[in-house]
C-alpha cells in the first residue's frame, strides 16, 4: 500500500500513528459497543424510553416561543402523507398527538420548563398548571370523557321542553324563525350544497377565497342551529356530509380567524351537542393544522396561514405587517376547547402566550390598538376600535372569564381594565341623548360606530354581574344605552334594518351619511345584543325589537330562493347583493330563535358562545377532574 507522505513527517512515524489510531478505534468501538448493548438488560424505565423516542413521538415543547421550528418539531406529520412542502419549509408537517397516550408526569415538567433561553415569551408553568394542562394520568385520562361532561352540565342543553315557553305569542314568533331557518337551509342544499354560501338570486354556490380551500362552510356553520332547533332530517343530512365529505386536506390560504370561529367552533359546539366522535376527530386534525401561523418571533399569529404547506404571512393590507388585534385575540374559547378534547396543552399555551405578550407591553391610554407586529410585539398604529378589527378580542376576554368557571383572573383583568380605557376614551353621548362608542385615532375622535361594534350591548352585559359590585348597576345600565342606540340605527332607515356603519356628526345620529356604509349583509349583531339583554333583563322590548327584525328581514331580505343582504338600507327598491352569507344561518337566526325561547335552551349557566355564535360549555374543572363525579348526568 503505498501512502501519501505529509511534509515533515517520515514513512516509517507515518505508519506508526496509523497503527496506533487503528488499535485505539478498535479499542473504543468494542466499548461502546459493550456499553449500548449493556442497556438493553438494565430494567426497563421512563427515562430509557424517553431516550430512545423516535423523533416522530412525543418531544419536549418550547412553550409559546413561536419559533420557526416550534410546530414541525413537536407535531410532525409522517412523510407518507404525501403532501408537498411549499417553498422554503421543511418537508415535515403537523401530526397529531392526541394518539401519543403515554406521556410521563415527570416527562411533562421537563417540557413545560423548557425554552429558557426565550423566557420573554415563554409561558410560566404555573399558568399552564392552572389551567390544568399537566398529563398525569391520574388526573387527566387519555381521552375526553363525554359523559362526564354531561354530568358536570347544570341544566339539559336543549332545556325541558326544547326551550318552548308559555306564551302562545312568542312561540309562535320562534316557528316563524324556524321556518325561515329551514327556506334558507332548503335552497341552500338545492342550488348550493357542498359550496361555502349560496348565491340566491342566480341560483348557485360561492366558495369564495377565505377558508383556504375548505368547503362546506354553511353546513358547518348551521351544524348547531338545525340541532337545537329540532330540524332534525336537515341536521342528519349535515351530519352526514360533514363525516363522509369535509376534505382537511386542503392547500390554500386561509383566515386563520375565520377558519377558526366557522370551521372550529362550528365543529366544536357540534360535538359538545350530540357527542358523535367524529366531530372530535376532524376539529382536533383541523387545529393542528392552524398552529404554524404561530411561527413567529413572538408567538403572535400571523392572519393568512396555507392549510397544506404550513407558511403564514400577514393580510397585505395590514399596517406593516401586522397581526390584527381581533383575530389573534379571538381565538382562546376553541383552543382552550381544543387542548380539553386532545389533552394537548399546545393549543392552550399558544393563546396563553397571546395574552403574556400583550401584558407586557404598553397600551396608550390604557387602550388595546388594532395593529400589533407579530416581529417586534409592538403597536404598529394607534387606530383602536370596538367594532371591525378590534371587536371580538373584548368579548373573547370576557368569555373566557366565564367559560373558566369564573377562574380565568387573567382575562377578568384584561377585561375590566380595557372596559375602562373605553369608557374614558370612546363612549360618548350624542346631543340626542344616544350613547354610543366612537373610534380612536392617536387621540383623535372619529364619531363612527359600526354594525360589528354593536355586539358589545351584549358583552357589557353578560360581564356586568362580575364587575365591582358598585359599577353592576352601571354596566348594565352601559349595555341597555348601546343596545338602545344601535336598535334606533334600524328604526331610522326605510327598511328598519341598519347600515354597515353610522355617524353622530354633520347634524346627523345613528344615520349612515356616506353611500359606502349603506348596506346590510344579513348581519346578527344588533340582534346578538337583544337576546343577551332579554335573558338578563326580561325587558318585553327587546323580543319586540327581535320580532320588528324578522318582519324587516321578510320583506326585504327574502328572495325566491333563500336571503339576501341589500346595498341600501334607506331605500324601499331592494338592490340585492346576491349572497346568503354563512353567518345568517349560524348567528342572525340562532340569535331570533334564543330570543324567542325559554332561558334554558342552551343557558348562560352552562354555555357561552362564540364570535360565530357557536355555543361551547363552560369548563368545571373541579367537576371534571373529579374522579367519582356525583351522577348527575342530563338528558335531552
Amino acid at each position: 500500500m503505498v501512502f501519501r507522505k505529509l511534509p515533515g513527517v517520515s514513512a516509517s512515524g507515518m505508519g506508526l500513528r496509523l497503527s496506533q489510531k487503528f488499535v485505539f478505534l478498535l479499542f473504543l468501538s468494542g466499548l461502546v459497543t459493550l456499553c449500548f448493548g449493556a442497556l438493553f438488560f438494565l430494567p426497563d424505565s421512563v427515562r430509557l424510553k424517553r431516550i430512545f423516542l423516535s423523533k416522530t413521538e412525543t418531544q419536549p415543547v418550547t412553550v409559546g416561543s413561536g419559533s420557526e421550528n416550534d410546530a414541525r418539531e413537536h407535531l410532525k406529520r409522517p412523510k407518507e402523507q404525501g403532501m408537498t412542502p411549499a417553498k422554503g419549509e421543511s418537508s415535515t408537517k403537523l401530526k397529531s398527538l392526541i394518539r401519543k397516550p403515554s406521556v410521563s408526569h415527570e416527562a411533562t415538567e421537563e417540557r413545560l420548563a423548557g425554552g429558557k433561553a426565550q423566557e420573554d415569551f415563554t409561558l410560566p408553568r404555573l399558568i399552564t398548571e392552572s389551567a390544568s394542562m399537566k398529563a398525569s394520568s391520574s388526573d387527566h385520562p387519555d381521552t375526553f370523557s363525554y359523559n362526564k361532561f354531561k354530568g358536570c352540565l347544570l341544566k339539559p342543553p336543549l332545556g325541558r321542553d326544547g326551550g318552548q315557553t308559555s306564551d302562545p305569542t312568542t312561540n309562535e314568533r320562534r316557528e316563524k324563525v324556524k321556518e325561515m331557518m329551514k327556506f334558507a337551509w332548503d335552497n341552500y342544499k338545492r342550488y348550493a350544497w357542498g359550496k361555502n354560501e349560496l348565491r340566491p338570486l342566480t341560483k348557485n354556490g360561492h366558495i369564495g377565497n377565505m377558508f383556504g380551500g375548505l368547503k362546506g362552510a354553511s353546513i358547518i356553520d348551521s351544524l348547531d342551529t338545525l340541532y337545537i332547533m329540532g330540524l332534525m332530517e336537515e341536521y342528519n343530512d349535515a351530519k352526514e356530509w360533514v363525516q363522509t365529505s369535509l376534505d382537511l386536506n386542503s392547500n390554500g390560504e386561509a383566515s386563520l380567524f375565520e377558519v377558526n370561529i366557522r370551521y372550529v367552533g362550528g365543529l366544536l359546539s357540534a360535538y359538545y351537542l350530540t357527542g358523535e366522535e367524529f366531530y372530535k376527530k376532524k376539529v382536533v386534525e383541523l387545529g393542528e393544522k392552524l398552529l404554524p401561523a404561530f411561527n413567529t418571533p413572538t408567538g403572535i399569529p400571523r392572519g393568512v396561514i396555507n392549510l397544506g404547506s404550513g407558511t403564514s404571512w400577514s393580510w397585505g393590507w395590514a399596517s406593516a405587517g401586522s397581526s390584527i388585534l381581533a383575530e389573534f385575540g379571538t381565538l382562546h374559547l376553541e383552543f382552550i376547547h381544543l387542548s380539553e378534547l386532545s389533552r394537548n396543552p399546545i393549543f392552550t399555551e399558544k393563546v396563553m402566550n397571546i395574552r403574556k405578550v400583550l401584558n407586557k407591553i404598553e397600551k396608550p391610554h390604557g387602550l388595546y390598538p388594532n395593529f400589533l407586529s407579530p416581529v417586534s410585539g409592538n403597536w404598529v398604529q394607534h387606530h383602536v376600535s370596538i367594532g371591525g378589527l378590534g371587536d371580538s378580542f373584548y368579548e373573547y376576554l370576557i368569555k373566557s372569564y366565564l367559560m373558566s368557571d369564573k377562574s380565568d383572573d387573567d382575562a377578568k383583568k384584561m377585561y375590566y381594565g380595557a372596559l375602562e380605557a373605553i369608557e374614558a376614551n370612546l363612549v360618548q353621548k350624542s346631543p340626542g341623548g344616544l350613547t354610543y362608542m366612537a373610534e380612536w385615532r392617536g387621540g383623535i375622535l372619529d364619531h363612527k360606530m359600526g354594525h360589528l361594534a354593536c355586539f358589545s350591548g351584549g358583552m357589557i352585559g353578560i360581564g356586568a354581574d362580575d364587575g365591582e359590585p358598585e359599577k353592576r348597576q352601571h354596566y348594565l345600565d352601559l349595555a341597555a344605552e348601546i343596545t338602545h342606540t344601535c336598535h334606533e340605527s334600524y328604526t331610522r332607515s326605510a327598511t328598519k334594518l341598519g347600515p354597515e356603519a353610522f355617524r353622530f356628526d354633520s347634524g346627523g345620529e345613528a344615520t349612515a351619511t356616506r353611500l359606502n356604509d349603506r348596506y346590510y349583509i344579513l348581519r346578527p349583531e344588533v340582534i346578538e345584543s337583544y337576546m343577551y339583554m332579554w335573558r338578563l333583563t326580561h325587558d318585553p322590548k327587546y323580543r319586540e325589537w327581535g320580532w320588528e327584525a324578522v318582519q324587516a328581514l321578510e320583506q326585504h331580505c327574502r328572495v325566491e330562493s333563500g336571503f339576501s343582504g341589500i346595498r341600501d338600507v334607506y331605500t324601499l327598491t331592494a338592490s340585492h347583493d346576491n349572497m346568503q352569507q354563512s353567518f345568517f344561518l349560524s348567528e342572525t337566526l340562532k340569535y331570533l330563535y334564543l330570543l324567542f325561547s325559554d332561558d334554558d335552551l342552551l343557558s348562560l349557566e352552562d354555555w357561552v358562545f362564540n364570535t360565530e355564535a357557536h355555543p361551547l360549555p363552560i369548563i368545571r374543572r373541579s367537576c371534571l377532574e373529579d374522579p367519582a363525579p356525583q351522577d348527575k348526568t342530563v338528558s335531552e
